[in-house]
């Protein structure tokens, strides 16, 4: 049998000779197609590899009846509907580290140019002008370069800088102090790459969290004449609060690729003569796109022949039995997995999903995996998904262990999630109720009953007349309605928790005020 592969974006010829030269496929290139033209050849093919511009909706999924595999030759999978690929039973694959030297090569580039006026001077000379004195740059060596986001490309960014005698700062959600200590860098807070560093580059991805994580509140709290890098997302940056900024002078410069809008359309920041910019050429290198193209055929090739795929996006399908008997566990394991990563404060080291009463005469591994899907994606976003999430977690140091037992504490089924940091143990159950659908029955050693859906407060406090009235009245000066409100302590005068259901999130000066309650010690507000 001979399979037939559709290229319908350009790709570099030589990324994808590994499908030209296997056996048993033929390879179609044809760019350009539209929408209608797809749907009308879909139906030929048993793959189907793009970039960014075709758009693999679900009416081209319904078409592609011999659909085995669809591959993105980068790493975003925006333009490719993975909920209709999965209920297709078609692996989505894409090639998330054959970017990544090109985008840590491309910081450094500006990194340097930022620092010494290269872009500014060669515009001038180029304009026949002689001018030394309004070029003068700053040396790298010595400085601090703060690294928001240490993954894969801030990781090699950290590398080179260490190359170019940089001391450097970094803030990541899942970096240890040990783990920074292996790679040479020192382990800091936002705030604290905020406060020391003379130069900020960002590489995190866009997330609701990530949004304008640079903003006005953030670029107050920098040094003065701090410069500023972001090739990694638009939108990771305020970019009026920016401009601001360097028309104040609290801002010396800023290196950007990425841009809130693209392709750009208000050149008022980029007007700035302190503000160098190239058009998203992160990924623009020979050597990345041919990687990016290498990755997916060889995941094509492997797929196609009744392999397993190195560079998964989406889930496998499971047995029909299988998944009947766990899919109604699989949204509360999510929602278990995004509230422990909300309680914890500390990075994660190492996560036990622990499996009570029937559940554990299954394979229950899809439901672990989506556990941790749900434990990262407040950090890493919406590519993390039930088949990498496990690798993802590996690569950030964290452990995964997987445990059954019999004993069902008065539930017929029992999911719980214990996660363990450098000083402390956080634990979060959670079972079906007939009738009653998902709920959250153990927070730590407090026995609760809260449904896993909206805003919710988690708040530690001294179990002490007046603390949850206090509550109340100042959640009511700031127009929020409590929903519902379940409250657990250990013993009287001890310590206790409250978790309430509100009507909308609470801002920043409603959290602090609430924080600032005699006798209260934390609060949490959780989004599921």
């Amino acid at each position: 049998m001979t399979f037939q592969v559709l290229i319908s974006d350009p790709l570099n010829e030589d990324g994808i000779k590994p499908l030209i030269d296997a056996d048993h496929i033929e390879v179609h290139m044809l760019t350009n197609l539209s929408k209608a033209e797809l749907l009308e050849r879909i139906p030929e093919y048993d793959a189907l590899i793009v970039r960014s511009q075709t758009k693999v909706t679900e009416d081209v999924i319904e078409k592609g009846e011999r659909l085995k595999v669809i591959g993105r030759a980068g790493v975003g999978v925006d333009n490719i509907d993975l909920d209709a690929a999965t209920e297709r039973g078609i692996v989505v694959v894409n090639s998330p580290d054959g970017n990544t030297n090109s985008a840590a090569e491309h910081t450094m580039a500006m990194l340097m140019a930022l620092a010494r006026n290269i872009p500014q001077a060669h515009a001038s000379i180029k304009n026949h002008n002689w001018d030394r004195k309004s070029f003068v740059g700053v040396e790298l060596k010595d400085k601090i370069l703060g690294i928001i986001g240490l993954g894969r490309i801030g990781t090699e960014v950290a590398y080179r800088a260490r190359g170019q005698r940089l001391k450097v700062i970094a803030y990541d959600p899942y970096l240890t102090e040990e783990k920074a200590k292996q790679l040479g860098v020192q382990y800091g807070t936002l705030d604290d790459v905020l406060r020391k560093s003379d130069f900020i580059t960002i590489h995190t991805p866009l997330l609701k969290e990530t949004r304008h994580i640079l903003s006005a509140g953030a670029f107050r709290k920098m040094k003065d004449g701090v410069q500023i890098l972001n090739c990694a997302r638009g939108g990771l940056i305020d970019e009026d609060a920016l401009y601001r900024a360097i028309k104040s002078k609290k801002v010396r410069g800023a290196a950007l690729d990425v841009f809130e809008e693209e392709p750009v359309k208000n050149y008022k920041l980029l007007d700035l003569p302190e503000v160098i910019a190239t058009p998203h050429l992160g990924a623009s290198t020979v050597e990345a796109q041919e990687n990016v193209a290498v990755d997916v055929s060889y995941d094509v090739i492997r797929i196609l022949n009744g392999g397993l795929p190195q560079n998964p996006v989406n889930i496998p399908s499971v047995s029909a039995e299988v998944m009947e008997k766990i899919e109604p566990y699989f949204n509360l394991s999510e929602k278990l997995g995004r509230f422990i990563a909300r309680m914890t404060e500390e990075p994660i080291e190492e996560v036990t999903v622990r499996f009570s009463g029937s559940l554990t005469e299954l394979d229950i591994s899809p439901l672990t995996r989506n556990a941790v899907k749900g434990m990262l994606k407040p950090y890493l976003g919406e590519h993390v998904n039930d088949v990498n999430a496990p690798f993802l977690a590996s690569r950030k140091g964290i452990t995964i262990n997987e445990s059954k037992t019999s004993r069902t504490k008065g539930f017929t089924n029992l999911i719980t999630i214990e996660v363990q940091t450098r000083s402390s143990a956080k634990t979060v159950a959670g079972t079906l109720l007939n009738g009653l659908g998902t709920r959250i029955v153990k927070i730590d050693n407090y026995s609760v009953d809260v449904m896993p859906e909206g805003n919710l407060l988690l708040i530690r406090h001294k179990d002490q007349p007046g603390a949850i009235g206090r509550v109340g009245s100042l959640l009511g000066q700031y127009d929020v309605n409590i929903a519902t409100m379940q409250v657990g302590r250990s013993n009287v005068g001890g310590d206790a928790i409250m978790v309430l259901t509100i009507d909308k999130p609470i801002d920043k000066e409603c959290l602090d005020d609430l924080r600032n309650i005699p006798n209260i010690m934390h609060v949490i507000p959780i989004e599921l």
